[in-house]
């Protein structure tokens, strides 16, 4: 599915051409952040062992917090005339994430692969961040507060391994 810009002066402070690649970058991180909450419901759904309730509780807010930065990321991209893609067959075909194994999923496993997840996630989005700091602030400035937000969810995970 193609992705177009409104019209030429949907935002008449950026060129055009800046426009696009934002909202490409922008719809990379869209897709890394409905991926991560999806893994983490999937994780939610399938954690079991001795630390099972606290990261049962974990991953729902991880995954809150997920989605509403998805949100932000997709809105903005819209802001700048782009139409954001977050239908699960766009996810499933652009991801960058491990995906999680089928079935039950031992806590220590969980708090393994999330870890893996999240650093991939984190350094995916610096990278495109830097993309952008020259062409669009407001937007670099948005993927400082993603990657903020998912470093301390990568924090809070680490501490967990014990």
């Amino acid at each position: 599915m193609a992705h177009q810009t409104i019209s030429e002066d949907h935002h008449p402070t950026l060129r055009h051409q800046d426009r696009e690649a934002i909202g490409a970058e922008l719809q990379a991180v869209l897709v890394t952040l409905i991926d991560l909450s999806l893994l983490g419901k999937q994780a939610h759904w399938n954690v079991v062992g001795p630390n099972f309730r606290s990261l049962h509780l974990f991953l729902d807010e991880l995954v809150d917090a997920w989605r509403l930065a998805g949100d932000e990321v997709a809105e903005r991209a819209v802001a700048l005339g782009y139409q954001p893609d977050g239908q699960v067959r766009t996810v499933a075909a652009r991801t960058i994430l491990t995906p999680l194994p089928e079935g039950q999923l031992l806590d220590q496993d969980v708090i393994a692969a999330l870890t893996k997840i999240l650093t991939d996630a984190i350094g995916d989005i610096r990278n495109r961040m830097d993309k952008l700091e020259d062409v669009d602030t407001v937007t670099a400035d948005l993927l400082h507060s993603v990657v903020q937000g998912l470093e301390e969810n990568l924090w809070m995970t680490r501490v967990q391994a014990g």
